[in-house]
């Protein structure tokens, strides 16, 4: 990857085994190799690995995000997708890669694909898995206020607790999420329009959700493949971790635009 360049400044991520391959102006193949559960497999593109949380390079909206995407299969053990988040939990620093920042509640404006056992929703009524345009709107609290209830998280391994904890955090975490029905491994449009009072989604021109819950910035752009999961499931169990990848898989994309205004 030496000497290649990339537009808005994206960088690659690549945990051991995995590459990224250009396929043409602003595409690429993002390949993670199969593998057990024992080893983190991550391949991803994003605009924001070096920078604190604060300089990430979206500050606010509008913004408008387009590109063609597919994959090599319709479930692939993990997660994949686009869009702009804040890089709340900083999970890719497990691949030796990017910079190590404290945790903060979720912004999230995106396309994303958790296979099980994700279960990525706070509200029971959302779906939680499965191929999903979502986002999430959180407050900025600083991180080290977060910080100071660290202590209380191995009461999150109790059940009752958690289920608290669930109900509480929908209240401070506004989302919004639809299930998408479409044949991923086909070539499909997908765009994201961000605006201050809302997310409008498209795949191949088609409005899929308009997202009430818009995040605030600043947001990174992220482009990934991986085989971690993270569930927070309505029965108050929490569990996070990576998943066996029986094949290798990869996310190509092309033709990726960011456009302000």
């Amino acid at each position: 990857m030496a000497g290649a360049e990339y537009p808005y400044e994206l960088q690659p991520n690549l945990s051991p085994g995995s590459r990224l391959v250009e396929t043409g102006e602003n595409g690429w193949r993002l390949e993670i190799p199969a593998g057990d559960e024992k080893q983190y497999r991550l391949a991803q593109l994003d605009d924001y690995g070096s920078r604190p949380r604060a300089d990430f390079p979206w500050k606010a909206p509008p913004l408008h995000m387009s590109l063609r995407a597919r994959v090599s299969a319709q479930q692939i053990p993990g997660t994949w997708g686009f869009g702009l988040w804040n890089d709340p939990f900083s999970m890719a620093v497990l691949s030796g890669a990017e910079r190590l920042r404290l945790p903060v509640l979720p912004n999230t404006a995106w396309f994303f694909f958790a296979s099980p056992p994700n279960y990525l929703s706070l509200r029971d009524d959302l779906p939680a898995q499965g191929f999903l345009a979502a986002t999430f709107r959180s407050p900025r609290w600083p991180a080290p206020l977060l910080a100071l209830g660290a202590p209380a998280l191995p009461l999150l391994l109790f059940p009752p607790a958690a289920r608290l904890a669930r109900r509480i955090g929908r209240r401070i975490v506004r989302q919004n999420s639809a299930a998408l029905q479409v044949d991923p491994t086909r070539w499909h449009e997908y765009s994201l329009q961000w605006l201050a009072d809302r997310v409008r989604f498209a795949v191949d021109g088609r409005e899929v959700l308009e997202a009430e819950h818009s995040p605030q910035g600043p947001l990174g752009f992220v482009l990934w493949i991986d085989n971690q999961y993270a569930a927070f499931t309505p029965q108050g169990r929490l569990r996070f971790g990576t998943v066996p990848s029986p094949q290798p898989a990869w996310l190509e994309v092309t033709g990726l635009k960011l456009e302000r205004g």
